[in-house]
């Protein structure tokens, strides 16, 4: 299993906001330029967030993205769902129900994945974007605003 770009770009982009805004109303070229994403795509991720009700939007001068909860309550599994889609490892996989299959051996290994999507499930809920700033401070990452030249893709 893999995540996708767009799911590890979703997190960066949150913790980005806490770590460097506290939260507060963030432009894509900021985050873009201090965490080299593409801005298109990053206004792709942040639709999903939006719609997820991960983030808000101001427009305006002083507009762009912020966070609707506090970090400390929004956890990695809320921003890799809102772009992924829910993490379902117990899916059948075509032809594995052929009269040849035998259904018990289906039923064990698609309980066995259902089991562990769940724990996948749980450890990304177990670490919050508020844990990812404390870390970002741990290590000494300089808290800092986007320079004066944008980001160009």
């Amino acid at each position: 299993m893999k995540l996708s770009s767009k799911g590890r770009y979703g997190v960066r982009a949150v913790f980005d906001i806490a770590f460097h805004n506290d939260g507060k109303a963030t432009q894509i070229k900021d985050i873009a330029e201090r965490q080299v994403i593409p801005a298109r795509f990053l206004e792709q991720i942040f639709q999903d967030l939006k719609r997820a009700g991960i983030v808000t939007s101001k427009r305006g001068p002083r507009g762009g993205y912020q966070l609707a909860r506090e970090p400390r309550d929004l956890t990695v599994g809320d921003v890799i769902r809102a772009i992924e889609g829910p993490i379902d490892l117990g899916a059948p996989e075509l032809g594995e129900t052929s009269e040849a299959s035998d259904p018990t051996s289906l039923d064990v290994t698609q309980q066995a994945f259902r089991d562990l999507g769940a724990k996948l499930d749980a450890a990304l809920d177990s670490l919050s974007i508020g844990e990812l700033v404390e870390r970002g401070e741990a290590l000494g990452i300089r808290r800092r605003q986007a320079s004066k030249y944008a980001y160009v893709i």
